[in-house]
């Protein structure tokens, strides 16, 4: 086994599915039964959900919205994610908590990286929701951070691309894939694996991250399994 503990970052913008915004069911059932596998087979996973299908506090902040509110609203936007996911889940007979980085009793648990290696160890699936709990941070942040105090040995970054390119693949037809690259080299040449704090959070407590197209069924037995299909991105 490659990993026994890791924190898995999901992109809201792929919950949406085909239908652009909002949830789609298919694709979340499939994410469900895709982490419940693997935590049937040993891992410990915790989980931050990007909340962008719903809302995106930056582009909020471009409409007139108070920045602050509307990261807040996003924060808000990655729970409605995490009970959806947690819901999932259940039904398929996997447990699962909603851990909240605000206080929001009864709609999850206070965050604590104690109270959400506790459930990882047990057997459940950690939801980790509400990003940092701040503004101004992104839910990659959050992940980032998240997968540094829960002791994760990898992030997994799940996304719509099947890893790391020079250019964005979806514009850039020539754009070539990494295997491999390094925390300063992505900085450099200004990749947008991770917006820059996150990246040099991880860069400074050595959590190497991998970034894989989440939304191929059996991707993510795969990439913990070792298989390359993704860019491994470390020192």
């Amino acid at each position: 086994m490659k990993f026994k503990r890791i924190l898995l970052k999901l992109s809201g913008e792929s919950l949406a599915g085909g239908q652009g915004h909002g949830i789609d069911t298919t694709r979340l059932n499939e994410y469900a039964r895709q982490i419940k596998e693997m935590v049937s087979a040993g891992y410990e996973i915790g989980i931050v959900i990007g909340g962008g299908n719903i809302f995106r506090g930056l582009s909020g902040a471009s409409k007139g919205f108070d920045r602050v509110k509307g990261d807040q609203m996003g924060m808000l936007a990655t729970v409605i994610n995490s009970l959806a996911l947690s819901s999932a889940l259940g039904a398929i007979g996997q447990r699962s908590k909603v851990l909240t980085a605000i206080n929001m009793f009864p709609i999850g648990e206070q965050y604590s990286k104690w109270r959400a290696i506790e459930e990882m160890e047990s057997g459940g699936v950690a939801i980790i929701s509400c990003g940092t709990g701040n503004p101004y941070f992104t839910t990659d942040t959050g992940s980032a951070l998240r997968a540094i105090e829960i002791e994760a040995e990898v992030m997994l970054k799940g996304t719509r691309v099947d890893g790391v390119y020079t250019a964005d693949p979806e514009k850039d037809p020539t754009a070539t894939k990494f295997d491999e690259i390094s925390y300063d080299e992505v900085m450099a040449r200004g990749l947008k694996v991770m917006d820059l704090t996150a990246t040099a959070l991880c860069k400074e407590n050595k959590m190497p991250i991998y970034v894989f197209n989440m939304d191929v069924a059996g991707n993510l037995k795969k990439a913990l399994e070792g298989e390359p299909v993704g860019t491994l991105v470390t020192a």
